[in-house]
């Protein structure tokens, strides 16, 4: 059933820099000749890359949906990444300014700014030694396990060099969660560290990875970064440092970097979802280089001068391609921050871009709704002004953290995008693009597909939705930076993407397109709640909530009812200032249905003071519904603090005895 969604805000707002803005309608009469000869117009960006050879076609169509861009082409992720810069003026940039968490009144503890010459070196002689001491070359498979430290991209880098294969964990996995990833990409080789910091703690990375490595016979050595500097167990046999290793390898050492086949694996970066095995998704070498290249330049208007910090961890897609090859690529300075982003006090964030200048900032509406929990004067305190650019990543954002963002941090007249995409598609595919035409933005909105991307709204039968009707998100045509597949299991990944909407990539998410074909993401398909035949986006509800006043944070779910099927309920963290009453507790509820109407009428509203989030800053509902539901929570090693679970079930349980169910 096809139901109108009201917009929860439209307003339009023009960018101070109006140098390159057009109206929608020209904007989508350039869009619809980019998709028209979709091949042509991807062919000729990736032209603006280094290749080794030119490809022999621009896409191999003879198996679909297993597409292949530019088959026949070389060309090498690291040698894009370094090599050309340091031939030219850039050997002397910064390329990676690093900030570990610790910290005192004097400023951070650690802090290193690495040119990009330094880094040239450093990959060069890792990639030394992966080759000559460890055997590693092109086609094998190498994992991942580090905290956000230079070591990190650097180890990425000298990989991609070599041609081999790595596969990224996350270190706030577990070592089951680690050792089924290792397994399923017949990883050979480990890098992982001494530890990380995490909240002042000290998080005991090689320990996690000594048990893994016991259940993962596949992985013969282990290469650890010394840190922190705690105590760990070495294997003699198995384990070495970092430092002892290449510590003869001369500063001048290079390795000739190996001519990969465009259509050749780059990395393995896993997809968990919430339920089945991780889909492990394959992304090759020239078509996702040339979809950073294209974003870089046209979502966040990279210029050569730039300060660019993604908060991300790269133990996430976010980090692969925008934290280490797409800035790296366009020449920019990185900023890592090891850290949370409000540890130890809720204005780290902000100190730190007035610390290092920073211009473009690349966050997630999780953040920054919890930056609004602990209120404006954090943000106050520092000096943002050189930030001229912003967007978000990771969920959709409500209307009015992007306004409380634009506010305080874009002074009301920088560009402010939310970016739309997902670890499949390998980097954004709908989002507002300043950097090359720039149209008026809407707070909670994803804005047009971007150039070549044919994204469209259609319902069950695969019909194109009209104007503010909701739908399931599609893309229409491949593009470059798609997955090769999933690994080791190709018929799972024709079922999962292509077999719901046949001919069309199947993205998992709902959304709605506006009158001026503007695309609104609506959170999971599967974190829809079917209220008597009503399918409400846990979105739509979260996002009416933050438009309150009193609300910070919220988190929906749906829980079973005899006569509705389904009815929402909603955990709900307040502002500073504000407390939990009865009063509140009313408006709160009719404020919903004045936004949402009628049938998104909560059934309970729980107050909190935390809920369960993943060290990149997600809500984990599946958590907060297993916890409501009284199911098992499943892994939740990812999640930053475990006593919000505990939080959560306090809350639900203490009004159920209130209100005697």
């Amino acid at each position: 059933m096809s139901v109108n969604w009201a917009l929860p805000f439209d307003e339009k707002i023009l960018p101070e820099d109006k140098r390159n803005l057009l109206s929608i309608e020209e904007y989508h009469k350039v869009h619809r000749a980019s998709i028209t000869s979709y091949q042509q117009f991807w062919a000729g960006l990736a032209r603006e890359l280094e290749w080794f050879k030119p490809w022999n076609s621009i896409l191999d169509e003879s198996s679909p949906p297993f597409y292949k861009w530019f088959p026949g082409g070389q060309l090498n992720a690291s040698h894009m990444c370094l090599d050309r810069h340091v031939r030219t003026g850039r050997r002397n940039k910064v390329a990676i300014i690093w900030e570990g968490e610790p910290i005192d009144q004097d400023g951070p503890k650690q802090v290193r700014k690495l040119t990009y010459g330094d880094v040239f070196h450093e990959v060069n002689r890792i990639a030394h030694v992966l080759r000559e001491k460890y055997g590693v070359r092109k086609g094998d498979t190498i994992g991942l396990y580090l905290p956000m430290i230079p070591e990190f991209p650097m180890i990425m880098l000298a990989a991609a060099r070599l041609g081999a294969c790595f596969t990224v964990i996350f270190s706030g996995f577990s070592s089951d969660s680690l050792a089924e990833r290792l397994i399923d990409t017949d990883a050979k080789l480990l890098v992982t560290a001494d530890g990380g910091y995490r909240r002042g703690s000290v998080i005991k990375l090689k320990e996690i990875a000594d048990k893994a490595v016991e259940n993962a016979p596949c992985v013969k050595k282990v290469i650890v970064v010394k840190h922190v500097g705690n105590e760990v167990e070495m294997d003699s046999s198995r384990d070495a440092f970092l430092h002892d290793i290449i510590r003869d390898v001369p500063q001048s050492t290079f390795v000739e970097p190996e001519k990969v086949g465009s259509e050749e694996p780059l990395y393995i970066l896993h997809t968990s979802g919430t339920t089945g095995r991780p889909k492990g998704q394959v992304h090759d070498v020239g078509g996702y280089l040339t979809l950073l290249h294209a974003t870089m330049r046209w979502v966040f208007d990279a210029r050569d001068s730039d300060v660019y910090w993604c908060t991300a961890d790269i133990g996430w897609v976010t980090g692969h391609s925008y934290i280490v090859f797409g800035p790296l690529m366009e020449g920019l300075t990185a900023l890592m921050y090891e850290g949370a982003l409000d540890y130890p006090e809720p204005d780290r964030w902000a100190s730190i871009i007035e610390r290092h200048r920073v211009n473009i900032l690349y966050t997630s509406p999780t953040a920054i709704r919890a930056f609004m929990r602990h209120g404006e004067q954090w943000v106050k305190k520092h000096d943002t002004s050189t930030i001229r650019l912003m967007h978000s990543v990771g969920e959709p954002i409500n209307p009015e953290a992007y306004r409380w963002m634009m506010r305080l941090v874009g002074r009301d007249k920088v560009p402010f995008g939310s970016t739309w995409w997902m670890t499949e598609t390998g980097g954004i595919l709908v989002s507002h693009t300043p950097g090359l035409y720039m149209v008026a933005m809407k707070p909670g909105t994803n804005g047009p597909p971007i150039l070549g991307i044919d994204a469209d709204v259609v319902n069950d039968r695969g019909e194109s939705q009209k104007p503010l009707e909701r739908g399931f998100l599609v893309i229409k045509n491949p593009w470059p930076g798609m997955p090769l597949t999933i690994h080791k299991d190709p018929e799972r990944y024709k079922e999962v993407y292509w077999t719901r909407f046949p001919g069309n990539f199947y993205a998992g998410d709902y959304a709605v397109k506006d009158d001026d074909g503007y695309f609104w993401m609506l959170g999971r398909a599967d974190e829809i709640i079917k209220v008597a035949g009503h399918r409400l986006g846990t979105y739509e509800l979260e996002s009416a909530l933050i438009q309150h006043p009193a609300v910070a944070e919220a988190a929906t779910v749906g829980v079973p009812d005899e006569i509705k099927g389904e009815v929402p309920v909603a955990f709900v963290i307040l502002r500073s200032g504000y407390t939990s009453n009865p009063a509140l507790d009313r408006e709160l509820h009719e404020w919903v249905r004045e936004r949402v109407g009628h049938v998104a009428s909560l059934k309970q509203i729980y107050f909190v003071s935390k809920l369960p989030k993943t060290r990149s800053a997600k809500i984990m509902r599946r958590v907060v519904h297993a916890v409501v539901i009284g199911k098992p929570i499943g892994d939740v090693t990812t999640l930053e603090d475990e006593a919000s679970v505990e939080e959560v079930r306090r809350a639900y349980l203490d009004l159920k005895k209130e209100i005697g169910v």
